[in-house]
């Protein structure tokens, strides 16, 4: 029997969501006049709270905005690394830590799985000793360059419990052979808690809490 504990990324195990922080990150290292840009991305985001735009047209704009149309994979890297590093050190949950550590000390394997670009999430989960990350990814052009363009689904909502059971199926493990522990601080995971054997949600805003109560799923503060 297989023991897993997925944990999603943004205010579960960070303190505030992360995707504009690094976006500012990169634009600082590799191009500052980027930065003037903001607002515009800023436009974007309107548009998505207005519903002209999804979360995956959102996230391909201000990607485009203020990291560029396209990427080389070492730049990427580089930026990533220094993000994370940052993160990992300042950013991250004591109490999430705590959590982690003690998952792994009753043999879990750690899977992280967010709605965040993987580039910079499987940085993050290096450092913090996940196992395993499930996360949006970005397409690439034939020399291998990082496009604005999502490759797949944005790791969100319904799709992140289909790219959990995809990455599953890719492992050989079936559903039935393992017990799952899920980790969340907002309802658009309630398909993956709910598929979990032991969901919580944690650090909860109002409509989880309030699922929460109706399903009965524990409630954990980390901050």
């Amino acid at each position: 029997m297989q023991h897993l504990a997925i944990y999603d990324m943004d205010k579960t195990i960070t303190a505030a969501p992360t995707w504009t922080r690094f976006l500012v990150h990169a634009a600082r290292q590799r191009a500052p006049w980027r930065l003037a840009l903001l607002p515009v991305a800023g436009a974007g985001a309107l548009a998505y709270a207005l519903r002209r735009i999804n979360r995956a047209a959102l996230k391909q704009w201000s990607h485009r905005l203020l990291l560029g149309r396209t990427l080389s994979a070492a730049d990427l890297a580089g930026v990533s690394d220094s993000f994370a590093e940052h993160e990992a050190e300042h950013g991250v949950l004591h109490g999430a830590l705590d959590r982690i550590a003690a998952d792994r000390a009753a043999g879990y394997r750690l899977v992280l799985a967010t709605a965040s670009h993987g580039y910079y999430a499987e940085a993050i989960g290096r450092r913090l000793g996940f196992d395993d990350v499930v996360a949006t990814q970005a397409r690439r052009d034939p020399r291998g360059d990082i496009l604005s363009l999502l490759d797949g689904e944005n790791c969100y909502g319904a799709a992140k419990l289909r790219m959990v059971e995809a990455w599953l199926a890719g492992q050989g493990i079936a559903r039935a052979d393992c017990h799952v522990r899920a980790y969340s601080d907002h309802v658009s995971d309630a398909p993956l808690l709910a598929w979990a054997d032991e969901p919580f949600a944690v650090n909860a805003h109002a409509p989880l809490r309030t699922m929460a109560a109706v399903q009965g799923w524990p409630l954990l503060d980390w901050r």
